[in-house]
């Protein structure tokens, strides 16, 4: 059995900063023996422009299951990276480890600061694994299925043009809560709670609660709250057959028009996504720290932290 230990590695290559952080990774992964992988001829002479680094630098399509086989994915960037790896990751049941190169990077599991110490607790295979929820997402028009996708986030269901409203019906296990015009509707994991469906005005769930979170967006409706429903629930978004079509987003990554009528049903995803975990921390200080949230009363701050 082969002990050769491979890395795909998953970099956004249009950012100074990145470019320099993603020579570090390779620099250090090679040094220590690990294999890389990239998707693409761009990345590989990104990180290896003279052809110089310890350890060889294998492209493998992104159409090729280029995670198979590998350890881990490791994704410089930001959440929007993030999901792109978590693409490539997903089929193979591999795992995701993000170093946070953009702004809030809410699914990293580290900030930039911290990159030689990521690379070093991989190296050192100290690092746990997770399991987070996705969804499973088909849409059908006349009883013939158009789509089939999945996310990690949320599926949104938006309208097609700014002038137009969106008139959707919101059915949980087949029975109807409420229709209205909208912008649109998310169907969000509890992951991606801290994503779109927070923007929109949802809340926030811990990622081991096992729930789905449905947030109408900018709706024209007295009921127009969030929900939170079991895991085991059927979402269906059913678009008036009489209004204007639709767009179905999964994680900002894949579109798909939808005609008037057209019925999204999103339930749990029966394969999940595995982030890798580097820090023993709870939820809520990773909450605390990514929105910089005051844990201090008023009076404590407006003091400098001494008692009134």
């Amino acid at each position: 059995m082969s002990t050769e230990r491979e890395v795909l590695l998953v970099v956004h290559p249009d950012r100074d900063t990145t470019r320099d952080a993603a020579r570090d990774v390779a620099e250090r992964f090679g040094k220590a023996g690990i294999r890389l992988r990239v998707t693409d001829e761009e990345v590989r002479q990104l990180i290896d422009p003279d052809g110089c680094m310890a350890t060889p630098c294998t492209i493998v399509a992104p159409q090729d299951d280029p995670a198979r086989g590998a350890e881990l994915v490791f994704v410089l960037g930001g959440d929007g990276t993030l999901l792109r790896a978590a693409e490539l990751a997903r089929p193979a049941g591999v795992p995701v480890l993000g170093v946070n190169l953009g702004r809030v990077g809410f699914l990293a599991e580290a900030d930039s600061d911290a990159l030689a110490d990521a690379v070093q607790q991989v190296v050192d295979r100290e690092y746990q694994v997770e399991e987070r929820m996705t969804v499973d997402v088909t849409v059908t028009s006349g009883g013939e299925e158009l789509y089939r996708t999945w996310a990690l986030n949320e599926a949104s269901v938006e309208k097609f043009t700014r002038e137009r409203v969106l008139d959707a019906l919101i059915e949980v296990d087949g029975r109807p809560v409420s229709s209205f015009g909208c912008d649109g509707v998310l169907c969000a994991t509890p992951t991606g709670s801290t994503a779109y469906a927070f923007s929109a005005g949802g809340p926030i769930m811990w990622p081991d609660v096992e729930a789905l979170l449905v947030v109408p967006s900018n709706a024209h409706a007295m009921f127009s709250r969030p929900l939170v429903v079991s895991p085991d629930s059927v979402i269906t978004v059913a678009i008036d057959p009489t209004g204007p079509k639709a767009v179905l987003t999964c994680d900002g990554l894949r579109s798909f028009d939808m005609p008037p009528g057209s019925r999204v049903r999103v339930v749990c995803g029966q394969r999940p996504v595995r982030l890798v975990r580097l820090w023993d921390g709870v939820f809520t200080d990773r909450l605390v720290h990514k929105f910089g949230l005051p844990v201090r009363s008023w009076r404590e701050r407006r003091t400098g932290g001494r008692a009134v």
